[in-house]
């Protein structure tokens, strides 16, 4: 609809058709009101997104609502999605979000959850992140609610470790983003989180942390690598790896561009440039260009990014808690990816009936190429004739795209462009 609803009694049923872009069960520019009666939305299944109800604010004083959202290919399902504000007077709620690989909600809005009475039971679906219940801010005054997150899925475990972690030691949901990316050891992206989010306050402790921990690989990868894995295990040698030809080489960075940015358009800026210096370098055409990419022109942006970074670490900024707890944070998000890789890693060896080494599964993290490194030293530490990092590489690069990903879905999450 292109105004408001409102719905004063009776049983309405609606259901969103399977849909190649979007699935709504009820959808509407203006406000949704019920005031009595029966109304179940259910959004079909979709390629983007699902809702059992869209609109620019809900309110129910009475009667009984059912709203679930279908599966979502590639972005979000979501129960009840209501930019504007939800208010809950009286009635009941079932809100439920299905699967879907960005996030899933049961109840979402961008304004205020305010519960003066009723019933409410809000669910998530399986996704990359999942809430019952995320709001600007909930206000429970009355009434009962019970709220459920689905399972969380992706191997960015640092990264949502260290967020769980911020959030529990009282930083605001926009710096509990920010500063979780140094779960993933990538200092760029967490630069560039921070200052997407505006966390300028404490861009200096995320900046020295991150980069802390990504030259500080070799020595708190192996100790947590060796306490998972068996010596047999670390013993394992993979096959050779075949030939890639240098079609396959050049397509990589432009399809990687191509799909991570249809999925999410945030994340352009991180792996558009990522992407660009692998195309100057396979395409072999541009040798000016990979050379500068690769040595002046780096040397440069660090000169200008530490100096700027560094300017707004004053004594007073960085000299305090705050700088001790995101340190703190950073460690053990580190520890928590490299247990998380090495652990995902016995899994693949266990269904390949041995032909992955767990060994490899720590270098998920986005210290290139100093983790595939240690992957690689691990291995020969347990046999001198073992070869990893070419493997290694693998997971390696893998898990910058992923930190990227992670870093974009909290800037829509958070309404960054």
């Amino acid at each position: 609809a292109t105004g408001a609803i409102t719905i004063d009694s009776g049983t309405v049923t609606v259901t969103g058709e399977s849909a190649s872009a979007a699935s709504y069960g009820i959808c509407a520019r203006g406000a949704v009101t019920i005031e009595d009666g029966t109304v179940t939305a259910t959004g079909g299944n979709a390629v983007r997104d699902s809702y059992g109800i869209d609109a620019s604010s809900f309110t129910i004083n009475g009667g009984t609502v059912v709203a679930t959202g279908g599966e979502a290919a590639v972005r979000y399902s979501m129960g009840v999605r209501a930019d504007g504000g939800i208010t809950i007077n009286d009635g009941v709620v079932t809100a439920t979000g299905d699967t879907a690989p960005d996030f899933s909600y049961g109840m979402f809005t961008s304004g205020n959850f305010t519960m003066n009475g009723g019933i409410v039971t809000a669910t998530s679906g399986e996704a990359q992140l999942t809430y019952g219940i995320r709001g600007g801010s909930l206000t429970i005054k009355s009434g009962t609610l019970d709220a459920t997150s689905g399972k969380t899925v992706g191997d960015s475990v640092g990264i949502f470790a260290a967020y769980l972690g911020a959030m529990a030691m009282g930083f605001s949901d926009r710096a509990a983003a920010a500063i979780s990316i140094i779960g993933g050891a990538d200092g760029p992206t967490s630069i560039f989180l921070a200052g997407k989010l505006e966390q300028t306050a404490i861009l200096g402790p995320i900046a020295v942390a991150a980069y802390s921990y990504m030259s500080l690989v070799p020595i708190i990868q192996p100790p947590i690598m060796k306490l998972l894995t068996t010596e047999k295990e670390r013993k394992i040698k993979m096959e050779q790896l075949r030939p890639v030809s240098k079609l396959e080489r050049i397509l990589f960075p432009i399809i990687i561009t191509i799909v991570v940015c249809v999925i999410l358009p945030t994340t352009a800026p991180l792996v558009g440039m990522l992407m660009l210096g692998n195309l100057f370098k396979e395409s072999g055409v541009v040798r000016q260009l990979t050379d500068t990419a690769a040595n002046v022109l780096m040397y440069i942006v660090v000169i200008l990014l530490g100096t700027s970074v560094g300017a707004t670490t004053s004594a007073e900024a960085f000299l305090n808690w705050d700088t001790i707890k995101i340190v703190i944070l950073g460690l053990v998000a580190f520890a928590f990816g490299t247990a998380a890789g090495v652990l995902f890693g016995k899994l693949m060896c266990w269904f390949s009936k041995g032909k992955v080494n767990p060994l490899i599964g720590s270098a998920g993290v986005s210290a290139v190429p100093m983790a595939a490194r240690v992957s690689q030293k691990v291995g020969a530490e347990a046999d001198p004739t073992n070869f990893l990092l070419m493997h290694a590489m693998g997971p390696n690069v893998a898990g910058v795209i992923g930190t990227a990903v992670v870093a974009g879905t909290f800037m829509a999450i958070f309404g960054v462009k």
